[in-house]
């Protein structure tokens, strides 16, 4: 059996992002997401969250590994902030350009993921496939995120077992802080597209959120499977 996770960074960030995320859950193949808590229109995505109850929502951590000291109290406060906001825990932790395999990162956030039972991308019985991504080398390439790529993708990269295959759809507006822009409208028309949808029922993938990891993951380590 082959289950795939697909993941949305970056909810929270602007209100174009947050409805961008929502329709690829909705009309496409998106099944989780994870929640910046400290951006503009992080409420927003909280109480978007919240009514669509079927979207696995995560926290989307941000830290600096120069200061490492520091990211025991932020895990903390990021926690606590998502609780206020969502109103209950998060399915799954990552963070922003995945800073948490940084090994100055890394064993606080383990150490303080593990009492929860949370599961950190790519310390979980999901392997994380991160190459749906469409700039390379400071150049964009929009091929990377067509639906040709996600074809090949899908074919080669999802094994048996659990895969979470991550992106960033959105939309975008005046002043988006970031260089990763007109590569989101293009990842959501991928992510919503018809032949995508029909190829993962036909390769008999089954697509989950977060929520279901834990105990999809105790069955198949009952079985041996995993």
């Amino acid at each position: 059996m082959r289950w795939l996770i697909v993941t949305a960074d970056d909810f929270g960030i602007t209100s174009g992002i947050n409805r961008g995320i929502i329709q690829a859950h909705r009309e496409g193949i998106l099944t989780s997401t994870s929640l910046m808590v400290d951006r503009p229109a992080c409420e927003e995505a909280a109480a978007l969250g919240r009514e669509c109850g079927t979207l696995s929502v995560g926290i989307h951590l941000e830290l600096n590994p120069e200061h490492a000291e520091r990211v025991p109290a932020e895990l903390e406060r990021q926690y606590e902030r998502f609780l206020r906001l969502f109103g209950s825990p998060p399915t799954h932790v990552d963070s922003h350009h995945d800073v948490h395999y940084d090994p100055r990162v890394r064993p606080h956030i383990l150490a303080w993921a593990e009492p929860m039972g949370v599961p950190v991308r790519g310390y979980s019985k999901a392997r994380h496939f991160p190459n749906f991504y469409g700039q390379w080398g400071g150049e964009t390439h929009l091929e990377q995120i067509g639906v040709e790529s996600l074809l090949q993708m899908l074919e080669m990269e999802v094994r048996d077992g659990v895969t979470e295959l991550n992106c960033h759809p959105g939309y975008i507006e005046p002043g988006f802080p970031s260089s990763y822009a007109l590569e989101r409208e293009e990842e959501l028309r991928t992510l919503c597209d018809g032949r995508v949808r029909q190829a993962i029922l036909e390769k008999e993938i089954r697509l989950i959120g977060f929520r279901e990891l834990p105990a999809l993951a105790t069955g198949l380590s009952a079985a041996g499977e995993l």
